[in-house]
């Protein structure tokens, strides 16, 4: 009930301040102190000097320079459909030209809206920020509280100015709705933004860290891949919430993924890598109990390479050499003729030989045809010749 109470009576100066601020609009809000004014952009502000006497001329200028007459009355300064240009200093004169008050004039807009989003990293904390949806141009603070069954709590600002507040220990189980309110205020008023956000929807751990991928001796087509929950999941809780991850890779080219889930664990093994390929490998991590809550965003891209054995036409990389102690023997040592290059030389003559006896077949089948071709050339020429005889002799047997 204390709480209820409370939350009702914030509502209720909220409401009061709300109900005000049309007629703050237009006019002025003074700091007796520091002799600043605030008044509404597009509105009639009305500056009053404070050390006049009644009924006392008074000269005002702004910025060192006089005012139009025809503004003032009665010692007061009349604007109408005030812009950023009306902004500065006003002061006001006796008749002497005796500094009477010094004004510094701000102009601006009354508070509104502002957009606001929450995010909850674990079961423990909420935290949200907001931005302004209409800049006011004027000093604004924030006053934020939220509510789960009525009761009304403030959620925390640990810096003021940084636009953001948390939410410690939101009585997760007990109800997943919780409302949020910011109220904006500034001197022409104040303006409240209510949101309801749904914890197991909102949930949504952060991604895991510090991701490492290791070849496996000996094995072309694996990888293992290790990581850490997020430091953000406290490690007091893991045993309450644990976390489901899940794994995704592929080969660099591939606009395909490949998937591996894994609760609880921070280690998993890859099995089928593409032989000899670089690799992309990320994670993501979710609550294990609350299926509809949201995945995390996937950790930062790590490329890795399965295990690359020695090729078979490679030769070490480093030369073996070995030393052999000389004696000293009384008997002279006989060298064989053969070369370590002997077997080479062998081969070479082996082929010369060949390549001499295909020239040399070569050679009988040219002589051969050209055998042929003259033989075949002088029978014709023999058939020519008696042909020749024969004609002859009819010529002769034929009488004269």
């Amino acid at each position: 009930m204390p709480g209820l109470v409370s939350c009702l009576g914030d509502l209720i100066v909220t409401g009061i301040i709300i109900l005000f601020s049309d007629h703050v609009k237009s006019e002025i809000w003074t700091n007796e102190v520091s002799d600043v004014q605030f008044g509404g952009l597009g509105s009639r502000v009305t500056l009053t000097c404070g050390g006049s006497h009644g009924g006392s001329p008074v000269e005002w200028r702004f910025n060192g320079s006089s005012v139009p007459p025809w503004q003032t009355h009665e010692g007061s300064l009349t604007l109408l459909n005030t812009t950023h240009s009306m902004e500065g200093n006003y002061s006001c004169h006796d008749e002497r030209g005796t500094l009477l008050q010094s004004i510094k004039l701000r102009l601006g807009h009354p508070p509104h809206f502002v957009s606001v989003s929450c995010h909850m990293p674990n079961h423990m904390k909420i935290y949200c920020s907001w931005v302004q949806t209409k800049t006011t141009h004027l000093p604004t603070m924030y006053r934020t509280s939220y509510s789960v069954k009525g009761r009304c709590e403030p959620c925390e600002q640990e810096h003021i100015g940084m636009n953001e507040c948390t939410i410690t220990n939101p009585q997760f189980w007990s109800s997943s709705k919780v409302l949020v309110n910011i109220t904006e205020i500034n001197p022409l008023g104040s303006n409240s933004t209510i949101i309801q956000i749904d914890t197991h929807e909102l949930l949504k751990p952060d991604p895991p860290e510090d991701v490492q991928v290791l070849h496996v001796e000996g094995q072309p087509t694996q990888l293992l891949v290790k990581w850490n929950s997020p430091s953000s999941w406290a490690t007091e809780i893991m045993p309450a919430f644990p976390l489901t991850f899940l794994l995704r890779y592929r080969p660099i080219g591939s606009n395909f993924w490949s998937m591996l889930e894994t609760e609880e664990n921070t280690s998993l093994k890859i099995m089928d890598a593409l032989v000899g390929h670089l690799h992309q490998i990320q994670i993501r991590a979710q609550d294990a109990l609350i299926n509809h809550s949201q995945w995390s965003e996937w950790s930062h891209v790590v490329e890795a390479r399965p295990w690359i054995g020695q090729k078979p036409w490679e030769e070490p990389t480093e030369s073996v050499i070995c030393c052999f102690p000389s004696f000293d023997t009384p008997f002279p040592v006989r060298t064989t003729d053969k070369s370590p290059d002997s077997s080479l030389e062998q081969n070479g003559s082996l082929g010369l030989l060949v390549l001499l006896g295909l020239f040399a077949a070569v050679m009988v089948a040219v002589l051969l045809t050209i055998i042929v071709l003259l033989g075949v050339r002088q029978r014709k020429q023999d058939n020519v010749k008696k042909q020749e005889l024969t004609s002859m002799v009819k010529m002769k047997s034929i009488p004269i």
